[in-house]
């Protein structure tokens, strides 16, 4: 049986000089694909089924960390990384396979032997791993600001649908659903309002009750009702959503 991978880095010299080093230290893996970003590397995922991704942190769109959280149940993972020792700590710590840019034949040699090992078994379960790396990142000097979550996931059908954060006017949960709306569509995904509240950018939505979460440009009013609730209209968008009295401090002027 024929091991495949998929490369996946913004960079087209990055990507070619780790396909020329995976031909010599691991002749017979077949590279499936290449992708220049998330949004292609969780397509290419679906599609071509590869054993393992290579898989760059530092993309545009979503980040390498969002990107892993969505295939690993699917690929072995390794990252490549440009960053130095905080990512050295965060990967040991949490026994994840990463490669230092640009990346030596002697390291990838040794991921492979691992990666080799690995083959044939499920993908382990990385989340809390990647929540740590995220952190880890985050802390030390000269690393990215915080990774927001930029795009939703959501299953259409057979089919994966990818939606940008900035097209979504609100999200509202159930006790087993979340509700994604845009201008255009509704749709539902697992993800909890918790979980979203943790990864959307504070600036960019605002939690306005316990179970709805709003984008705050696509707000255009806020008022109180017959019944003295705050009320909420967005733009493009008939549905009214009501702020919970928990919340009301964030329209202070009501």
């Amino acid at each position: 049986m024929t091991v495949t991978a998929l490369i996946v880095d913004d960079e087209s010299p990055m990507r070619d000089q780790l396909r020329a080093r995976l031909a010599e230290v691991w002749p017979e893996l077949g590279v499936a694909g290449e992708a220049a970003n998330g949004i292609e590397a969780l397509e290419m995922t679906a599609r071509l089924k590869p054993d393992i991704v290579f898989l760059d942190i530092r993309m545009p769109g979503p980040s390498g960390i969002e990107t892993a959280r969505q295939l690993y149940s699917q690929s072995h993972v390794v990252f490549v990384t440009a960053y130095d020792q905080y990512a050295v700590e965060a990967f040991e710590h949490g026994a994840m396979d990463y490669l230092l840019k640009p990346v030596a034949a002697d390291r990838l040699r040794l991921t492979c032997e691992r990666l080799r090992e690995r083959i044939g078994k499920p993908p382990a379960d990385i989340d809390q791993k990647l929540s740590a790396l995220a952190r880890i990142l985050e802390r030390g000097q000269g690393a990215a600001p915080k990774q927001y979550l930029r795009w939703i996931q959501a299953q259409v059908g057979a089919s994966l649908r990818m939606i940008s954060t900035k097209e979504i006017l609100f999200f509202q949960s159930d006790d087993k659903y979340t509700l994604v709306q845009t201008a255009s569509a509704e749709l539902l995904i697992r993800k909890t309002l918790k979980e979203l509240a943790d990864e959307l950018d504070p600036d960019e939505f605002w939690r306005i009750h316990r179970s709805t979460l709003v984008r705050v440009d696509a707000i255009v009013e806020v008022y109180r009702d017959e019944r003295g609730r705050q009320m909420v209209r967005l733009r493009n968008h008939a549905r009214e959503l009501e702020v919970s009295r928990n919340h009301s401090g964030l329209f202070q002027q009501m």
